[in-house]
């Protein structure tokens, strides 16, 4: 998914994470080892053993702010066939984001080159560099050539060797207190969490045009789950009084504990509190979506946990967006009637 933030002044201060593939998906970076159970810092935990190419990549990145002062590398994980990196731009550049990362991505496409040659077509383009930049750039600082020009005739998304990264990149931009700390997390964990998604790939395979009664949707999670034998709906009034409420949330606890699957969109006050503390005793629910789910898409933090066991399930009968929008009415109904018809079959 490739993101970005519309009124948002790429050149200024900010921090961002940034993700980027490998061309075709291909595992060219290196190969993920370790234990899933290896304590976080002991021989055997998880991490990604770089291949010479991915340790090219490693050393371009850290090398970003040799080229661009102004740029502070806070982390990189580089994994089989992606990057997630975190950058930190301190004071206005003349340049944006996405020229930094071009001139990135121009650094790791030469050692591409290299490494790779009976992979990638040559170039039609003359060989000559332009004027503006240095003719032989240090292989450990990014080059400032624009992908666009020195790549535009060779062959791009339809042929799957013209380049090592896919086209464009995703960002986040760091807006709220504790969301580094949550980044650098997910950073750490992604090859321990790559190594679970290979035990359970059923639980992390996005499901297209799943149908229930009149709705298609995107799913991911335990699909077991939609046929349990008891399927509850938790739909709860807002204006519940809060002695009926510590009621309904008993029942629809004891409920799930002896077998029963929760279905919820998870709207009104009520319906979150009696979801969330189903999720905390680690109970099979059902979690419906008013946003789609992506083909790449996986569970972030918590609920992919919870997919690797196999008591989750996101469903979802709205295509996906990445923009944050604010639930409608019309959603909320669809949500709640989806529910019902989850709970009915």
């Amino acid at each position: 998914m490739q993101r970005r933030c519309v009124d948002h002044d790429y050149t200024g201060r900010m921090t961002y994470m940034l993700t980027m593939t490998i061309e075709g998906r291909r595992p060219l970076l290196g190969q993920v080892v370790g234990r899933i159970d290896a304590p976080a810092n002991s021989e055997d935990a998880p991490r990604t053993e770089l291949s010479t190419l991915g340790q090219r990549v490693h050393d371009e990145w850290w090398g970003i702010p040799r080229y661009y002062p102004q740029v502070e590398v806070l982390a990189l994980q580089i994994m089989p066939d992606h990057l997630h990196g975190i950058l930190f731009v301190r004071e206005k550049m003349e340049v944006d984001l996405s020229r930094i990362i071009r001139g990135f991505k121009t650094g790791c496409n030469r050692h591409y080159r290299e490494l790779f040659p009976n992979l990638v077509p040559s170039p039609s383009v003359p060989s000559t560099p332009s004027p503006s930049v240095p003719s032989e750039p240090s292989p450990s600082v990014p080059s400032v050539v624009t992908e666009s020009r020195q790549t535009s005739k060779m062959p791009h998304k339809n042929s799957p060797h013209g380049l090592l990264f896919a086209h464009g990149f995703n960002d986040k931009l760091l807006l709220r207190e504790g969301q580094l700390r949550r980044w650098l997390d997910y950073l750490h964990d992604n090859p321990r969490r790559l190594l679970i998604k290979r035990m359970h790939p059923d639980l992390f395979r996005v499901h297209e045009g799943v149908t229930v009664g009149e709705w298609h949707c995107s799913a991911v999670g335990n699909m077991a789950l939609l046929t349990a034998p008891t399927r509850l709906q938790v739909r709860i009034s807002r204006s519940i009084s809060p002695e009926l409420l510590a009621t309904e949330k008993e029942r629809f606890l004891s409920a799930a504990r002896a077998g029963a699957v929760l279905v919820s969109p998870s709207i009104s006050p009520g319906e979150k509190l009696i979801m969330r503390a189903a999720f905390d005793e680690r109970l099979p629910v059902i979690a419906l979506s008013s946003n789609g789910i992506a083909p790449m898409q996986k569970p972030s933090g918590e609920r992919f946990y919870a997919c690797a066991e196999a008591r989750l399930l996101i469903l979802s009968p709205f295509p996906h967006t990445n923009n944050r929008t604010v639930i409608t009415r019309e959603a909320c109904n669809t949500l709640n009637a989806l529910a019902w018809e989850i709970c009915r079959q």
